[in-house]
C-alpha cells in the first residue's frame, strides 16, 4: 500500500471531522512520521527507502523542521556534509531556537573547518543555553581556534568567576589546563606559568602541572628550576616517560656524552630497578664504553625471557660499529650456552634454561634484519626445535619468511 494513498485516505477521514486548521496540523504530523521511518530504514540499511520516505515527507511539507533535520542525518551519514549543513539550515528557518538542530549544525561546522559558521552557531547555543558549561565551553573554544586568543581568555574568565570551587573539582581543573593552553598558544609563556603557579592548589593533575611546569621553565631559560621539577617527575615514575630524562639533559646543557653518561651512571645508582637510565646511555656510547653497558643490559633482558628485546635495540643499528658489538656479545651468549649452559662465563651461580630461546630468537631477529634470511631461518628453526609452543616463534618465522620472499622477488 503507497504511501500516497496512505495520505489520500488520512484526508479524506480527516476532513470530514476536521477544521481546515487541524487537518493541516493533521497532515504535518504525518509528513513528519514519513520522515521518521526514513531515519529508522536508514539505521537499518534500506537506504533507498529511506531516502524516498524522506523526500515525501520533504514534498508535502517544506516547512517541517524535523523533515529537514532528518534529510540533514540522512546526508550525514552518507558523508555529504556541504549537504547536510544545508538541510541543517534550513531545519533552523522554520524553527530557529531548536537546540539539537543547532549542536548537530555546530560539529558539522568544526569538521568542515567553517569556524566563523562555528562561532555563530555557538553563539545561538550560549544566548539559548547561558548557565550551562558546554556553552561557556563552546562559545570560548570558537575563539580560540580562530586565533582570538584574548577573547576567549575573556570568556574563559568570566565563566570561571562563576564557578562554585569544591575541594576537589576535577572539571574546574580541566577548565583551569584548558585556559593554562590558550595562554600557550597565545605565546605569553610568562602568563602561562604565572596562572600555574597562582592556581596549582586547584588543578587535580599534577603530573601534567609539573609537566607543563617544566616545559616553560626550558622555553623561558630557568634551566635551573625546570632540572629541578624533571627530577621530581622521575623520581615520581622513573619508568613513566624517557622525555623526562631527555629534557633534563636540555635544562641541565649537557652537550658530551661523557657528561651525558655520567648522569646516567647517576640515575642507575638512584634508581636501579629502572630501565630507561640504562637504555637511553646506548644512543650515546660507542667501542667500549658501549659493550660494557650494553652486556648487562642484554642479558639481563635474555634472563626475563624479553621477546622485544630486539625492537628495543634496533634503533643502534644505524651504526654499524655497533651492529658488530651486539652480534659478538650475541654469539658469545649462544656459544656459553652451548657450552656450558651459562650466558657469561664468570657468573656460573645458575642456569639459565631458556635463555637459548631468546638467544635463538634474537640472532634470527638480527639477521634477517641484515638481510641473511637463510641463516636467520636456521636459527629460528632451531629455536622451534627447543621450544614449538612459543607464540611468538611463529610470528618472528613469519616476517623472516615474508622478507625473505620480498627479497627474492625484488632481485
Amino acid at each position: 500500500m503507497s504511501s500516497s494513498w496512505e495520505l489520500a485516505m488520512l484526508m479524506r477521514t480527516l476532513s470530514q471531522s476536521c477544521p481546515p486548521k487541524e487537518l493541516k496540523a493533521q497532515i504535518g504530523i504525518y509528513q513528519e512520521t514519513l520522515a521518521m521511518k526514513g531515519l529508522i530504514l536508514n539505521c537499518l540499511g534500506r537506504k533507498e527507502d529511506a531516502y524516498n520516505f524522506v523526500r515525501q515527507g520533504l514534498r508535502n511539507n517544506l516547512k517541517s523542521h524535523v523533515c529537514w533535520h532528518v534529510f540533514g542525518l540522512l546526508q550525514r551519514s552518507d558523508k555529504k556534509y556541504d549537504e547536510a549543513i544545508k538541510c541543517y539550515r534550513n531545519a533552523l528557518k522554520w524553527d530557529k531556537d531548536n537546540l539539537q538542530i543547532l549542536r548537530d549544525l555546530s560539529l558539522l561546522q568544526i569538521q568542515m573547518r567553517d569556524l566563523e559558521g562555528y562561532k555563530d552557531t555557538r553563539y545561538k547555543l550560549f544566548e539559548l543555553r547561558p548557565t550551562q558549561r558546554a556553552s561557556w565551553i563552546g562559545y570560548a573554544m570558537s575563539f580560540h581556534l580562530l586565533k582570538d586568543y584574548d577573547t576567549a581568555l575573556r570568556i574563559l574568565e568570566e565563566f570561571r568567576k562563576t564557578i562554585q570551587k569544591t575541594t576537589y573539582d576535577y572539571e574546574y581543573s580541566e577548565l583551569l589546563l584548558y585556559q593554562n593552553l590558550v595562554i600557550r598558544e597565545s605565546a605569553n609563556l610568562q602568563e602561562a606559568l604565572k596562572h600555574l603557579n597562582t592556581y596549582e592548589a586547584n588543578i587535580c593533575d599534577k603530573v601534567t602541572l609539573q609537566e607543563l611546569r617544566g616545559e616553560l621553565l626550558v622555553k623561558l631559560d630557568r634551566k635551573d628550576e625546570a632540572s629541578e621539577v624533571y627530577r621530581g617527575l622521575i623520581k615520581r615514575n622513573p619508568e613513566n616517560n624517557r622525555n623526562y630524562y631527555l629534557n633534563l639533559e636540555e635544562s641541565l646543557g649537557l652537550s658530551t656524552v661523557e657528561e651525558r653518561l655520567k648522569l646516567y651512571e647517576e640515575l642507575k645508582e638512584k634508581f636501579p630497578r629502572a630501565q630507561v637510565p640504562k637504555r637511553l646511555p646506548l644512543n650515546y656510547a660507542k667501542g667500549e664504553t658501549l659493550e660494557k653497558l650494553l652486556d648487562p643490559y642484554l642479558r639481563a633482558s635474555l634472563q626475563k625471557g624479553v621477546p622485544p628485546l630486539f625492537t628495543d635495540i634496533r634503533p643502534l643499528y644505524n651504526d654499524s660499529e655497533r651492529v658488530q658489538i651486539i652480534e659478538k656479545l650475541m654469539n658469545r651468549y649462544l656459544k656459553n650456552l652451548e657450552e656450558t649452559g651459562h650466558l657469561c662465563e664468570t657468573d656460573n651461580e645458575y642456569k639459565e634454561p631458556a635463555s637459548i630461546l631468546y638467544v635463538l630468537m634474537y640472532l634470527a631477529q638480527h639477521y634477517s634484519y641484515l638481510g641473511d634470511s637463510e641463516k636467520a631461518l636456521q636459527l629460528i628453526d632451531r629455536a622451534l626445535d627447543h621450544t614449538p609452543t612459543l607464540i611468538e616463534l611463529y610470528i618472528v618465522k613469519g616476517k623472516i619468511l615474508k622478507v625473505s620472499s620480498f627479497q627474492i622477488i625484488f632481485f
